[in-house]
């Protein structure tokens, strides 16, 4: 049985890999390393954060509101002892360029893709939007493979800060929102997810007798038809929240832009494809179905 995306969802599934380049591409994790930093999670904590400038943690475990305290506390800000943000974003932009290079290599309409892109990530409005915000207000670059990538990550980082807006309104917190969505996975995942945000067990399983209480979970951990009917709410929710951007282009280029971005997003697909699964939860399918 197949369920057509909306179009803020599909889109989202063309440009999230393009961003995602930098966490997961090998040149865009060498970028960071020839820089001075090594290891995946001071590459992410330092390219993702630095559009904030050099904040502590507190600030960086609001935004992206998933991770466990101590796990971002453990990166900042010490990081910034070993790399500015100035230099870090110079390295993330520079790592996206080197991954971006061959996902485009030998196509038509670049510099349109990139003009197409940048037009929706500037219709994107930031009131409210931390990371999306700080984004925005990076220079654009001069090229078209960087304007592809930022306006890519702006895009994605305004998409998020609705989700997590949307999150708030269901009064679920970090580890809540983790221990959910593994929920309504079924129970797969938790072996990714749970370290990957650097939760223990024990803030797991309180998490977990929280939704129970809640009605969202029944004896057992089993996501419930409530945890079910509020998911969806919530999706919809988080696209109506994204849909400035793709208003702003309107619906006929916006069709040019996804048909521009499809070959790209499946070359870049397929050369991360030993990264997947992972908690993006990406590849999705670009126009069909999910």
């Amino acid at each position: 049985m197949t369920t057509e995306l909306s179009t803020e969802r599909r889109m989202w599934a063309l440009f999230e890999p393009l961003h995602a380049v930098t966490y997961f591409a090998p040149q865009g994790r060498a970028a960071f390393e020839e820089a001075g930093l090594h290891g995946f999670w001071r590459g992410y904590f330092a390219g993702r954060a630095a559009p904030l400038g050099p904040v502590s943690a507190a600030p960086v475990v609001a935004a992206f509101y998933g991770f466990a305290p101590r796990m971002v506390e453990r990166a900042l800000p010490e990081l910034w002892t070993r790399l500015s943000p100035e230099a870090a974003l110079a390295a993330r932009l520079d790592g996206a360029r080197r991954a971006l290079t061959p996902a485009v290599e030998g196509l038509d309409g670049v510099d349109e893709m990139a003009a197409l892109l940048r037009e929706a990530a500037t219709g994107a409005e930031t009131y409210g939007r931390v990371l999306a915000a700080a984004n925005a207000a990076q220079p654009w670059p001069d090229d078209a493979l960087g304007a592809i990538w930022l306006a890519a990550t702006i895009l994605r980082e305004h998409r998020g800060d609705g989700h997590l807006a949307a999150l708030l309104v269901e009064g679920l917190d970090g580890a809540e929102a983790m221990v959910w969505r593994v929920a309504l996975n079924d129970g797969r995942g938790r072996k990714m997810a749970q370290p990957s945000r650097g939760w223990t067990d024990e803030e797991w399983d309180a998490a977990r007798t929280r939704l129970h209480q809640r009605g969202y979970l029944d004896s057992e951990g089993t996501a419930s038809e409530k945890a079910r009917s509020a998911y969806r709410i919530l999706e919809e929710t988080t696209d109506q929240l994204a849909a400035r951007p793709w208003q702003t282009l309107g619906p006929q280029r916006t069709e040019r832009l996804a048909e521009l971005l499809t070959p790209v997003t499946d070359r870049i697909n397929t050369e991360l494809a030993a990264f997947y699964p992972n908690w993006i939860k990406l590849p999705m399918p670009a126009r069909g179905a999910s």
